[in-house]
């Protein structure tokens, strides 16, 4: 007589193979299922028009007569033809420059005086943070009043004691410190951000750096900065895009200084004053919006956002290099 005997080895046997690979397959399909929606949103709202754009910027198009295939001739006149594509461009790197570094550090030295208080912190991180709840027309015309040559409070108080305050937003050389001014009145929500990094520095570690005879500048350089150097690249990610993206405080003050804004806020002057507030993307919306040449606004907005990922990569790839150099140290 035979005797069958079972493997015991702890092998699974065919069955349980089944069912476990049937639970993954249907773990794939309800992750599927919820992803779905965020995905078809990212395709229509975000894949399309990235595709449709860069397909129009090697076409002729007004939205009238059908879209003409020219190759790379709104390239070539981007870079040969066209004067305004690089003032607006400089100004627009400026603000990249000047505005980036401006808006970093500002929210970093409030958010440290605030990160040090004893009591009221709450109160006053609710104070900092309540200008970014200003619709940004808005706040620029509060702005532009506010510092109007003639009548505005900064340019009287400066009077009184003794000042010749500036012609601001009307003049040429200081209209884009101005608009610098006036982002940094936005900047509570960096603030916040980079407040809430502070908070979560380990006490230890400034114990530990006091007790080796750290001062305040050298705890803040060696304990501080790297703790929180993730969160302050995020800010300069973020406000290189805030930069490059910068449109509606510039076209509403060029117009609002030089007394050509409705009520609303409107633009009907571009630029003023002789340019010096005319940004990349400014000069986009006029190229696509007022001259209707789609065709050439869709190159200026593939260079734009080639510009900005190759700024997030180069940031991005850096901080990890760094990163890696300190793991091994």
């Amino acid at each position: 007589m035979t005797t069958l005997v079972a493997k015991t080895d702890g092998s699974p046997s065919a069955p349980a193979k089944v069912r476990a690979g049937a639970r993954r397959a249907k773990r794939r399909r309800t992750v599927l299922f919820f992803m779905a929606p965020a995905f078809l949103g990212f395709l229509i709202f975000f894949g399309y028009p990235l595709i449709a754009t860069v397909y129009y910027s090697f076409t002729r198009y007004d939205l009238i007569n059908p879209p003409q295939f020219i190759g790379f001739d709104n390239y070539v006149r981007m870079f040969t033809s066209e004067p305004l594509v690089g003032t607006a461009a400089y100004n627009t790197l400026w603000l990249v420059v000047v505005l980036t570094v401006c808006r970093v550090v500002f929210s970093l030295g409030i958010a440290s005086v605030i990160s040090r208080l004893k009591s009221g912190v709450g109160l006053v991180r609710t104070l900092c943070y309540l200008p970014t709840l200003a619709p940004p027309a808005a706040a620029t015309l509060a702005f532009v009043f506010v510092f109007n040559p003639e009548f505005g409070p900064v340019n009287r108080f400066l009077r009184l004691v003794g000042i010749d305050g500036g012609l601001w937003f009307n003049s040429p050389a200081m209209s884009k410190p101005a608009l610098t001014l006036l982002a940094l009145w936005g900047s509570g929500e960096l603030m916040i951000i980079i407040l809430a990094a502070l908070l979560d520095v380990p006490a230890e570690q400034y114990e530990a750096a006091e007790l080796d005879g750290a001062g305040p500048v050298r705890r803040f350089w060696h304990v501080t900065l790297p703790s929180i150097s993730p969160v302050l690249l995020f800010g300069v990610v973020n406000s290189i895009i805030y930069a490059l993206q910068f449109f509606t405080q510039a076209i509403v003050a060029a117009s609002a200084s030089a007394g050509t804004a409705d009520v609303a806020g409107n633009s009907k002057l571009i630029g003023a004053p002789q340019n010096s507030t005319l940004t990349y993307p400014i000069w986009l919306y006029v190229q696509g919006f007022r001259y209707f040449n789609m065709g050439y606004a869709a190159a200026m907005a593939v260079l734009l956002f080639i510009v900005s990922s190759g700024f997030t990569w180069i940031l991005v790839r850096q901080l990890r290099k760094s990163q890696h150099q300190e793991e091994g140290a």
